[in-house]
């Protein structure tokens, strides 16, 4: 909604002389208005000062006016009383402070802009980076020095982070700590963590016994607790596989080691193989996409250039051709990498193992590829050491059995790539990629730029992203901090609501109806792995009495 924004004009003041008096004119004295211009305005609750009062609230960028006005001579100081939230910006008054002449003044300007990155004022009890948004608006989030520790980050009474609170959460149980596998939120708000590139905190090449682990477990937060997942028949390895959550919310993963699909049933945590006919490669290495017909997209890093997708209705991988420029970085190991022998363990009731021994091929890297909200796909690349790396733009076919079609994206800067990092989708449409120079490029739809910098302690420190339901991104890796993007959405992005209540009772459930609740994209991704999509939906319900949001 505009504001109604009113000018005032001079108002001509006229001194009466006293009877009597010595036959001189009377004196008019002119009064004048102190106003200017804002831009970039995007949140809400600016609050511009003159002269340490006369308030004026200002909800839009254009022009402003104080109300009141200022004689000839007077001074005057345009100060910013509260900036603006929703999201928050840092709103800086320039040409605020002089003295009125015979004129209103105009030329004051107010530039607000989005502070990229604001620390939280309580930081987790450890560094963290892999972060899952749950659905009741808080975020789980895994340490980075065990991998069985988690932690819980809940936001303040108005649903800010930055002052948000943590608290620990319930481990699996002892012998699953799983890092760099599958996980993801389903609909009911469990999260499912599946297989695991390394287990129990052995960090090391070849792999031990217990990497590329086929244990999978799911947490439920409400009750704290986590439930250990029998693995696939005949799958002693799953370690970190490309993963997507289906329309129906069955989860499914590709194969490490091979070309097999699995589908995992959320209620009855039980698997089966998934009919997929005619994929181009294994899908070590690779990332997968959700397209917005149900499909699956990935480009292939053991057959580069080529990219596929699956066609969920003939259940048949579908070329898309090559893609205009190399986006995958070559193998660092090629002679390969061992694994197992697995052990038989006992975890949570369940038995796994044994495995036998065998070799890995690492085929290379790539990195994330997100559903932008027009459609198209923008998929970040690796490159090798001293090499540019690029990015790609996909645009589906016009039926799942139609071939895609790709063109040339903007380039990474000199020594930054996409290998093996986070990227996540802003409310703006914009795509944020976290390289791990510490640069944080923007995407915006045609061109990237930096957009913010932190410290990478020489490659030690890399940040994950996850996007936040007030339309900022939480990043982990180092000092837990928020990041806020440029631009805004458009509206028809938003979901369109048919039915809600307008009041509700704590401990009762009621139904909301209407149509895009789940988004536009999966929103968040990193390759094959730690992948922390957010693509469900989420109700913010604020009390109109004390304004606090649940």
């Amino acid at each position: 909604m505009r504001a109604l924004r009113i000018r005032l004009a001079p108002i001509l003041l006229v001194s009466v002389a006293a009877c009597g008096g010595g036959g001189g004119s009377p004196s008019p004295m002119t009064s004048y208005t102190v106003g200017g211009v804002v831009t970039g305005l995007g949140g809400s609750g600016l609050v511009l000062q003159n002269n340490g009062g006369g308030d004026v609230a200002v909800s839009a960028p254009g022009v402003f006016s104080f109300a009141g006005s200022l004689s000839n001579g007077a001074a005057y100081s345009v100060t910013v009383a509260v900036q603006p939230s929703a999201p928050t910006q840092d709103c800086v008054v320039t040409n605020g402070s002089g003295v009125v002449g015979s004129a209103n003044v105009t030329n004051v300007t107010v530039v607000c802009t989005n502070p990229q990155f604001t620390v939280l004022v309580n930081q987790p009890p450890e560094i963290g980076y892999l972060s899952l948004l749950l659905t009741d608006g808080s975020v789980m989030m895994q340490s980075v020095s065990n991998a069985g520790v988690f932690y819980n980050l809940i936001p303040d009474a108005s649903g800010g982070y930055v002052n948000g609170t943590w608290r620990r959460l319930a481990s699996p149980p002892a012998g699953y700590a799983p890092a760099d596998g599958a996980q993801v939120v389903l609909a009911d708000g469990r999260v499912l963590f599946v297989g695991g590139e390394y287990n129990q905190n052995q960090y090391r090449l070849p792999f031990a016994p217990s990497g590329l682990t086929n244990m999978s477990a799911v947490y439920d937060p409400v009750a704290d607790s986590w439930t250990m997942i029998a693995p696939p028949p005949g799958v002693p390895y799953i370690g970190d596989p490309p993963s997507v959550v289906l329309p129906d919310g069955s989860f499914v993963f590709g194969t490490k080691l091979g070309r097999d699909m699995w589908r995992l049933d959320p209620v009855s945590l039980t698997w089966t193989l998934l009919p997929a006919t005619g994929k181009a490669d294994d899908f070590a290495e690779e990332g997968w996409t959700l397209l917005p017909d149900g499909g699956i997209f990935t480009i292939d890093v053991g057959n580069p250039r080529h990219a596929e997708h699956y066609n969920p209705i003939s259940a048949q991988w579908v070329s898309d051709g090559n893609t205009p420029i190399g986006l995958t970085s070559p193998t660092g190991t090629p002679g390969g990498l061992t694994y197992g022998p697995a052990p038989v363990q006992v975890v949570g009731g369940i038995t796994y193992g044994p495995g036998p021994t065998g070799t890995y091929f690492p085929p290379g890297e790539i990195g994330p590829a997100l559903l932008l909200p027009d459609g198209r796909v923008f998929a970040a690349g690796a490159a090798a050491n001293g090499t540019v790396a690029h990015t790609a733009i996909y645009t589906p076919g016009a039926t799942p059995a139609d071939a895609g079609s790709f063109a040339a994206g903007p380039d990474f800067g000199s020594g930054d790539d996409a290998g093996d990092v986070s990227g996540a989708l802003l409310p703006s449409g914009h795509v944020l990629i976290a390289t791990a120079s510490g640069r944080f490029y923007e995407f915006n739809g045609a061109t990237m730029a930096v957009t913010g910098a932190l410290p990478s302690n020489g490659g030690n420190t890399v940040y994950f992203i996850l996007p936040l339901p007030n339309g900022q991104a939480l990043v982990t890796g180092g000092v837990t901090q928020i990041y806020t993007g440029s631009g805004s959405a458009d509206p028809a992005w938003a979901p369109t609501i048919t039915t809600a209540p307008t009041i509700v009772t704590r401990g009762s459930s009621y139904a909301i109806s209407g149509t895009q609740f789940n988004g536009l994209s999966q929103a968040a991704a990193f390759n094959d792995e730690l992948n922390a999509a957010t693509n469900y939906p989420l109700v913010r319900i604020t009390n109109t009495a004390s304004g606090h949001v649940f």
